[in-house]
């Protein structure tokens, strides 16, 4: 029985989808930059539990969206549009930017075996089913306009704060002074913005030229793909206070009934024990860390190690160490698919049932890593444990079955100056065609415990 810990109801739930196939939506990447390891990290744990629900019998029907205009500087509608600024600064178009970043953000992912959901929604392609859920909300009441675009009106949700369950008061009273004297509450938040004529991402709508906030394109395209109500939700921590808490005012304003099951979020990632932000110049990409050595694999290993909901603090060390492990971990596994020996089912059953019970317990992959290093430690060479190791990787996504590839290989043994020798005379009876002479001196290198293996240009040297 899978269970969840829901960030609504602060509490493990049994999940119990709507119907045979699963709806789950998450927060993609706002491509106006590289994203980092933190960044990362939550998509690991998104493409961790797709895994799980498949691995429980589940279809999913995923939606994840790209985000190429709309996300403002700061969250809460101030500041200039990422996309707008970021295509300033690096003298490109917002499209060619979008396209860039998007292209390096798939990459990656592909890199740490994350799969992407089903649908990949763009921001920009969804204009028209964010202005029609704006001017939905408007009639409805729930949305009002001022002089710089349309806003949504707290006030009218008496359940805002449910998700975040902050204090708003409390939340008002400790913020920076409003800047915006024409919004009802400060904590009203834009639909809709209406676009200066320079602005170089606007389109026509009821309200002139402009373009939409960020939350409302989660809404909008979460309902177009999957309806009403959604299974799941997932998102990183940082998404509560704000973007999640506003998504479902404005979702359930507009549909009347709860319009997400189950939220998921993932924990944040430090740096050295300290806050990870590109403003503290210690963010890391992928790319930077193949560069000191690290494959992507390493650093999908290393976020296995760490339950979802636990901050991670990351480490060269602690790449170093993930890094070690996993070569460790392809190295049993290239043992048992070399292995000859009978594992029983009995043994095999209790490690399926315990990695089961495990990846059960709200995705506790570290206790199903765990499972998995005592069987690959524990029983005897089996390809039986192969096989089931292998089963386990379809949730825990680190290429188990490339152990060949990926295993470390030892080192050649250091070949002494007299067995060189040895072997060097060999090679020239060989070409004289001595062959007695060949035959004994290669006898003589198997006594002193070494092989010569012959090739069409010369012959190597291996210890026994």
């Amino acid at each position: 029985m899978l269970k969840l810990y829901n960030t609504l109801s602060r509490t493990k739930e049994e999940f119990k989808p709507q119907a045979d196939k699963v709806t789950m939506y998450s927060c993609g990447p706002t491509v106006y930059n590289y994203a980092h390891i933190g960044n990362l990290r939550t998509y690991v744990f998104m493409d961790v539990l797709r895994r799980v629900l498949k691995y429980d019998g589940y279809k999913i029907k995923g939606v994840m969206n790209i985000t190429d205009v709309g996300h403002l500087l700061s969250d809460a509608d101030d500041g200039e549009d990422k996309m707008v600024k970021a295509s300033r600064e690096q003298k490109k178009s917002p499209v060619e930017i979008a396209a860039y970043y998007t292209e390096i953000f798939m990459n990656d992912t592909a890199a740490l075996n994350i799969g992407m959901p089903e649908i990949i929604a763009k921001a920009t392609e969804h204009i028209d089913d964010m202005i029609k859920y704006v001017v939905a909300l408007q009639e409805k009441g729930y949305a009002y306009e001022t002089s710089d675009g349309i806003y949504f009106d707290i006030a009218k949700f008496p359940e805002y704060g449910k998700l975040s369950r902050l204090n708003l008061d409390e939340q008002i009273a400790g913020a920076r002074v409003e800047v915006n004297s024409e919004k009802r509450h400060p904590a009203d938040f834009a639909l809709w913005k209406k676009a200066e004529k320079n602005h170089i991402m606007q389109w026509q709508s009821p309200w002139g030229m402009g373009y939409p906030g960020w939350h409302i394109e989660c809404s909008a395209m979460s309902r177009k793909y999957l309806g009403k109500t959604l299974d799941i939700h997932t998102g990183g921590v940082d998404h509560i206070p704000v973007h999640h808490e506003n998504e479902i005012a404005q979702s359930e304003a507009l549909e009347g009934c709860k319009t997400v099951n189950y939220w998921l979020h993932g924990e944040f990632m430090l740096v050295e024990g300290g806050k990870m932000s590109k403003s503290l110049g210690n963010t890391y990409t992928i790319a930077q860390l193949k560069e000191k050595g690290y494959p992507p694999l390493a650093f999908r290993y290393f976020c296995l190690n760490a339950h979802y909901r636990k901050k991670l603090n990351f480490t060269f060390d602690g790449m170093d160490s993930a890094l070690t492990s996993l070569k460790r971990l392809y190295a049993l596994m290239l043992k048992h698919k070399q292995g000859t020996e009978k594992a029983s089912a009995e043994a095999l059953g209790k490690y399926e049932t315990e990695f089961r019970n495990a990846i059960d317990d709200d995705l506790n992959i570290p206790l199903a890593l765990g499972t998995l290093w005592t069987m690959l430690k524990d029983e005897k060479d089996s390809r039986d444990v192969y096989s089931l190791a292998l089963k386990f990787d379809t949730v825990l996504g680190l290429s188990l079955d490339k152990c060949e590839e990926y295993a470390d290989k030892p080192e050649p043994a250091e070949i002494p100056d007299d067995i060189k020798a040895i072997a060097d005379e060999r090679w020239e009876a060989r070409k004289n065609k001595n062959w007695a002479e060949s035959d004994r001196l290669r006898e003589l290198l198997k006594e002193k415990g070494y092989a010569v293996k012959d090739a069409k240009d010369g012959f190597t040297v291996e210890k026994l």
